[in-house]
């Protein structure tokens, strides 16, 4: 598998705090990629070093193979948790300036700026000062101009902080926009929801190291619990009859469909043998084995 940015060995102090240690890290070329961690992880300064805002005490990063340089970060757009608009600035003025430091000219800038204010209807704020703005249209600014030189690889540092969640699903349908023509995304965020929704991938950092990685499926079959639920119509019994060392919850009555749910906890995987078995006793209408979330992982993996 091909990746576009690879950590090997990445360590990184501060006097007597260790934000990396030897991090080991291959993101693959396309996906949604979910960096994930609580706080002190190491998340943002990863971030940095790939962004070269810092430098690393030992190890090297790779950008498609090659060690990173600083012109390797003018195929990177960076949006950081941190938003950083000049207030005094206007709205327009601005963007172009940053679009400009990304190696666009002014005037291929100032066309494709044009477009996106159309397009998200902010046409009006073309001539206002960022201090003018509110958190959410500042922050919907920085995304257009994190995104405008139509970089390789987008880093997104908590995008969907200070969203109301119709502007929030906009960010997001523009961030799958953006990755179905071919963008690799980076996406650092303590939104469980999210992960599951959009990363393709992820990898979990605790005290500067990895935890574990992978393809978000596949993390979460390699932590199955054999968990099943089963959706019913009618009446539950008092107690389903299992077979031994299989567990059950009371079913619990869904007043919007008017349907019955029950979980079982198995010691071992019998989707099939469980579901011939409870067929019998009612009239199911979903059976279906429970993986765990992203959220029970994370919690799972950090304090164990």
């Amino acid at each position: 598998m091909p990746y576009i940015l690879e950590a090997r060995g990445l360590s990184k102090r501060y006097q007597n705090f260790t934000a990396l240690d030897a991090l080991d890290l291959a993101i693959p070329k396309g996906s949604i990629y979910g960096l994930l961690g609580p706080n002190g992880a190491g998340k943002t300064t990863f971030l940095r070093m790939v962004n070269q805002i810092f430098e690393a005490d030992q190890g090297e990063l790779l950008f498609e193979g090659d060690l990173m340089t600083a012109a390797h970060a003018r195929r990177i757009g960076y949006l950081p948790e941190e938003r950083g608009l000049y207030k005094k600035m206007k709205v327009g003025e601005q963007a172009i300036y940053l679009a400009q430091l990304k190696g666009m000219p002014a005037n291929e800038a100032k066309s494709k700026l044009k477009e996106w204010f159309i397009r998200w209807d902010l046409q009006s704020w073309w001539d206002k000062k960022v201090e003018e703005l509110s958190k959410g249209q500042a922050q919907k600014i920085q995304f257009i101009t994190t995104v405008l030189h139509e970089p390789k690889v987008l880093i997104f540092d908590e995008p969907f902080s200070g969203f109301d969640p119709v502007n929030a699903a906009l960010i997001r349908d523009e961030m799958l926009r953006l990755h179905a023509e071919g963008a690799t995304i980076l996406l650092s965020t303590h939104r469980m929801e999210s992960v599951e929704e959009l990363c393709t991938h992820i990898a979990l950092l605790n005290h500067g190291k990895k935890v574990l990685d992978g393809r978000v499926q596949d993390i979460r079959e390699s932590h199955r619990s054999n968990r099943y639920k089963l959706v019913f119509r009618g009446e539950a019994p008092a107690a389903f009859d299992v077979p031994d060392g299989v567990s059950q919850v009371k079913p619990v009555f869904d007043a919007r469909s008017g349907h019955q749910n029950v979980v079982f906890h198995a010691p071992s995987p019998m989707a099939s043998s469980l579901m011939q078995v409870l067929s019998g006793q009612c009239e199911p209408i979903l059976f279906e084995e429970v993986l765990p979330s992203m959220n029970e992982i994370f919690i799972q993996s950090v304090q164990s």
